[in-house]
């Protein structure tokens, strides 16, 4: 397992992801978050541009730098995850094992993502396992994530395969017991965006402060 996804402490990781203002970026890194995610597709609302601009390339050490991709070609990937010194790369969209296993093999660590609204949405993970470091489980929607609402979690109850795994859907502060009490093997943490925003890319420090020291208490 890639250490990045272990949890030493037995707290939940934290990524917060969709980030774009470089002021609001310094402040939710000072909330020590384990991941932050920079999403690179030009349909999402939270797109980062197509400019490397400063603030976006430095290190975020130690909170991990997530580039998130929807169908990008993998030239495309390799030139965005040296720009901007991305940690990890997370896909999208429809891209096949064969394309995650170019990327592993050029030492990237990979987190697919799966949307989820039925036990058998699980099944296609199985063929993933053996290129990804880890998953992450979205509402399925008719884009590419970002829709804003859950999924049914029970149906975690049906994923089988040994890869860590990210939840991610429309949580909120509300949700924090109901989270606690999943006690899934491979739950490694959480994913925070569309809840914790007062505009797209643009998070509320005071709600993601309280809902961190929530999880990691």
């Amino acid at each position: 397992m890639n250490s990045l996804f272990e949890n030493e402490s037995g707290n939940l990781k934290i990524k917060v992801c969709g980030m774009r203002d470089e002021q609001n970026i310094a402040d939710v890194i000072s909330l020590s978050p384990d991941f932050m995610g920079l999403i690179f597709y030009p349909k999402s609302k939270r797109y980062v541009g197509d400019f490397p601009l400063s603030y976006l390339c430095k290190s975020y050490s130690p909170v991990k730098k997530v580039g998130v991709f929807v169908n990008e070609s993998i030239e495309s990937i390799l030139e965005k995850y040296e720009a901007f010194h991305l940690d990890i790369v997370q896909l999208h969209g429809n891209e096949s094992v064969e394309y995650c296993q170019t990327l592993k093999d050029k030492g990237i660590p990979i987190v697919k993502a799966f949307g989820i609204a039925e036990p058998s949405d699980l099944e296609k993970c199985e063929a993933y396992a053996s290129v990804c470091d880890a998953f992450l489980f979205d509402t399925k929607s008719a884009g590419y994530g970002g829709a804003g609402v859950k999924f049914d979690w029970h149906i975690l109850d049906s994923y089988k395969q040994e890869v860590p795994f990210l939840l991610s859907g429309g949580i909120s502060e509300d949700d924090v017991e109901t989270i606690a009490a999943l006690h899934h093997p491979f739950l490694r943490g959480v994913d925070l965006n569309s809840c914790f925003e007062l505009a797209p890319a643009f998070k509320d420090v005071d709600r993601l402060r309280r809902m961190i020291e929530r999880i990691k208490k």
